[in-house]
């Protein structure tokens, strides 16, 4: 049994490079110095406590009250050990001292920050064990799984999915359950699942800290979806920069196995499934579905044209399901909860929950997932706190490379699918930055152009040679010394690289050039230099 009085500690990457595993070193020599063990106090690693940017961070649990902190060094240990175990929870068996010595590091729970999100994809980061599947499955991973395999066909677990609402959360917002049941019709023979954990927006972190927080809730989301289809074999795509998630995933696929929850006849059923891991080599462009199937079957990944889709031609020919991380690791509560539950969260196209890597100018950098129709301004003002010097926002850049630059004005824009494109952004697989006023939107511009020129596989002439020259005309703008001319060649070309290239990524470079000459033309229009004949005459003062 576990003891009644836990300390969680944060065992992500992030609170990793913050110090989490020191702390947790000096958590458990302070309980030993107390003369106390385990069964008296538990100290458990945890995954992502979501308010990243206070890590590391260290949630204490007794009956009646759970506190977190942030910010604590090695030396806070015993303080902490004291507060923890505190008589009744009452702040004055605690001494002065330690009360003082914790106080600045206390996060508040009750505050909008946690008050307003709706944990569905986060409800076991930070309560679970990654490593532990006793831990996952005492938290009810996997029930739901058992109970569709002997239950509910695959036919009753896809009109659930569908009831949902719930779309894809990889960035385009296709509907999951009509894209099951394409795989699902297609005619007999082998399918796959695949999960695409190929996370390489700028800014955004929430499939890892998914992958690194919870990953049995993952592979239970991925067998559901294989039992739904007819797969019996899967793979998950992460990218190599992700060492940590990857040696979570693949210690949790192993204890998978050893409790007959992967393999041959799952749970006493017919159903079989096997899942692996592939990783990916770092190529933004592998994101892109077409591109990421090939290099699953080990040839460079360069998008293919289409028709046909993944779901009816995807890995070796066979008919493939496609989903990310969040989508998948919704599935469980879906099944737990049932689709109407799901369904009346959100807005009338967009159901449920999004999980938001929030960053940038803010004072609260971390997870956050609210449901659908959240305003912007919530998020970034109420959730988030605002710029931290209290200065104005600027802007909220949303969809990473793929996105655009959303201002000010339109922060009380609902975060939906259709409501972000009308802005000239997207939703995205999730990161949201804020900017001050001291931003230079041309250089955003740029730095999000840079970063499409060197992921482009250069398969397509737009966007090999059109990324190029793009940068090449920011590169004008930041600098001031491009003239009005400029402005309408980089329009045009925008406009034409974002028709003809082939796949997302090209297709969608041109965004954050575009909504910040929508937005802030201004500032393009000030770095121009003025015709020598309007200087000369003193029009362009």
């Amino acid at each position: 049994m576990p003891s009644p009085v836990q300390v969680r500690c944060c065992d992500a990457s992030g609170c990793r490079s913050a110090g989490s595993q020191a702390l947790r070193t000096a958590l458990e020599g302070a309980r030993d110095a107390a003369g106390l063990d385990p069964s008296q106090l538990t100290i458990k690693p945890v995954g992502c406590l979501r308010q990243c940017g206070s890590g590391p961070l260290v949630a204490c649990d007794r009956p009646g009250r759970t506190r977190l902190f942030g910010g604590l060094s090695p030396g806070q240990a015993g303080a902490l050990i004291a507060d923890a175990l505190a008589a009744g929870g009452e702040e004055e068996t605690v001494p002065a001292t330690t009360a003082d010595a914790l106080a600045a590091h206390r996060i508040d729970l009750d505050g909008p920050f946690f008050a307003l999100q709706r944990p569905v994809v986060l409800e076991g980061c930070g309560q679970v064990n990654p490593e532990s599947i006793d831990d996952a499955i005492a938290f009810g991973t996997y029930a739901q799984l058992q109970r569709v395999l002997q239950e509910l066909s695959p036919e009753q677990v896809r009109d659930e999915v569908r009831r949902s609402g719930l779309r894809g959360r990889g960035g385009a917002g296709y509907p999951t359950g009509l894209k099951w049941d394409t795989v699902a019709l297609q005619p007999p023979g082998p399918r796959y699942v695949v999960c695409n954990a190929d996370e390489g927006d700028p800014g955004a972190f929430m499939d890892r800290s998914v992958l690194e927080s919870d990953p049995h809730r993952l592979i239970e989301g991925m067998a559901i979806a294989a039992y739904a289809v007819g797969a019996e074999r899967g793979f998950v795509y992460v990218r190599a920069e992700y060492p940590l998630a990857i040696e979570r995933l693949r210690l949790a696929l192993q204890q998978a196995r050893s409790r007959h929850l992967l393999g041959n006849h799952i749970h006493g059923t017919t159903f079989n499934l096997r899942l692996e891991v592939r990783v990916g080599a770092g190529a933004y462009v592998c994101g892109e579905e077409t591109a990421l199937l090939l290099s699953i079957q080990g040839q460079r990944g360069m998008p293919q044209p289409r028709p046909p889709f993944p779901a009816q031609s995807g890995l070796w020919g066979a008919p493939t399901l496609i989903n990310n991380v969040e989508t998948f690791t919704a599935v469980p509560a879906i099944l737990r909860e049932g689709g109407d539950w799901y369904a009346a969260m959100g807005t009338e196209h967009s159901k449920g929950t999004k999980v938001f890597a929030l960053s940038g100018a803010v004072v609260n950098t971390g997870l956050v997932e609210v449901p659908m129709g959240t305003p912007l301004r919530t998020v970034v003002e109420v959730i988030g706190g605002g710029v931290p010097d209290g200065s104005p926002i600027k802007a909220v850049q949303t969809g990473g490379p793929s996105g655009g630059c959303i201002p000010a004005e339109r922060l009380d824009t609902p975060v939906d699918y259709e409501s972000l494109l009308e802005l000239g952004s997207m939703m995205g697989s999730g990161g949201m930055v804020v900017m001050g006023s001291s931003t230079s939107m041309p250089e955003v511009a740029r730095h999000f152009m840079g970063f499409s020129v060197n992921e482009s596989c250069g398969k397509c002439i737009p966007c090999r040679a059109g990324t190029v020259q793009l940068a090449q005309l920011l590169d004008r703008f930041v600098e001031r010394r491009a003239n009005p001319e400029d402005m309408d060649r980089l329009d045009a070309l925008c406009q034409m690289v974002k028709v003809t290239s082939l796949c997302g990524l090209g297709q969608s470079a041109p965004n954050p050039v575009l909504s910040t000459l929508r937005w802030f033309r201004h500032e393009y229009e000030a770095a121009c230099r003025q015709p020598a004949d309007a200087l000369a005459t003193g029009r362009g003062r």
